[in-house]
């Protein structure tokens, strides 16, 4: 009949997937959903919420939050969805941060001025620059396994870059995140800029690439023992059991509670 509405397309559950997927733990820069912090999701029309879970009851509230608000700047972004709902469990400020990002207030109305600590900007600028050393180092390892020389790899411009293939999965996974970050920090955009170069934009010379690598590498392994830690503590924290119905459930990490598996 003329003048019916129009349904409104399904949201695509593939990219809710998707959108989950490309958010980041910003301390460890790695996906929130390979960090195991997604417990569920569930799409009903338009609307999509989504379970979410940290290692421990007390993480770092201000980095929950920066979570939180890209999981729902994220899913607010696939075609179709109209309202989302992201669920912090178990967490001291669970639910204030929650309602805090689903209402637009800020971190520090919802914690309190005492506790906010730093500005959340600078925060999430700390959290990029680290994880942009690190995308960095995973591509320039791998031309280096290459047998590329220093002067090769130092002399190589965005479009050598765009052109690359990489062998290794990580730089594969990081070579196009690291170009967004050079994109977004505006340190590489012609195609004949430099694709190694400083925080600064200052471009990495042959001669010091070994002493940048090493700086690197300090970074990427305090990076990884964080990921470790919060993986371990995630794991330890909720473990599967079985009640005598059949039903599994989580048990919180607390002392005498914990339970294993027979």
């Amino acid at each position: 009949m003329a003048g019916s509405p129009v349904a409104a397309p399904p949201v695509c559950a593939d990219a809710v997937a998707r959108a989950l997927a490309s958010v980041m733990d910003p301390e460890l820069d790695e996906p929130v959903t390979e960090m195991g912090f997604v417990e569920d999701v569930a799409i009903e029309g338009a609307h999509v919420a989504v379970s979410f879970r940290l290692p421990t009851y007390w993480c770092s509230p201000n980095f929950a939050y920066l979570m939180l608000e890209d999981i729902h700047r994220a899913l607010a972004a696939v075609p179709g969805v109209v309202s989302v709902d992201v669920v912090l469990e178990d967490h001291l400020y669970g639910e204030a941060l929650a309602e805090a990002v689903r209402t637009g207030r800020g971190f520090e109305e919802v914690v309190g001025p005492d506790l906010a600590g730093d500005d959340l900007a600078a925060l999430r600028r700390t959290f990029e620059d680290k994880a942009f050393m690190r995308r960095q180092e995973a591509v320039l390892l791998d031309l280096k396994r290459q047998g590329l020389s220093d002067v090769a790899i130092t002399a190589m411009t965005l479009d050598h870059l765009d052109a690359a293939r990489f062998e290794h999965e990580d730089a594969r996974r990081r070579a196009p995140l690291y170009r967004a970050l050079l994109a977004k920090r505006g340190l590489a955009r012609a195609a004949d800029d430099p694709a190694f170069v400083t925080l600064t934009g200052e471009p990495i010379r042959a001669a010091g690439l070994w002493e940048h690598l090493r700086r690197l590498r300090q970074v990427r392994i305090n990076m990884e023992f964080s990921g470790a830690l919060c993986r371990g503590l995630k794991s330890a924290r909720y473990k599967h059991v079985v009640r005598d119905d059949g039903t599994p459930t989580l048990v919180d990490f607390l002392p005498g509670e914990m339970t294993q598996q027979p």
